[in-house]
């Protein structure tokens, strides 16, 4: 039993391992925001049926 013990503290430590680091991306990290374009085509704007 002492294995498993040991194995399941090794997968608890990861897991907090990485919801410290998901934690201060999303604290930490700011995004930049910017402008976005998105070209339509023509057809896309026509009225269905002509």
């Amino acid at each position: 039993m002492p294995t498993l013990f040991r194995f399941l503290v090794v997968v608890a430590i990861l897991a907090g391992l990485a919801y410290a680091a998901m934690f201060a991306l999303a604290t930490f990290v700011e995004p930049t925001p910017r402008e976005m374009s998105v070209t339509i085509p023509a057809s896309k704007l026509q009225p269905p049926g002509r």
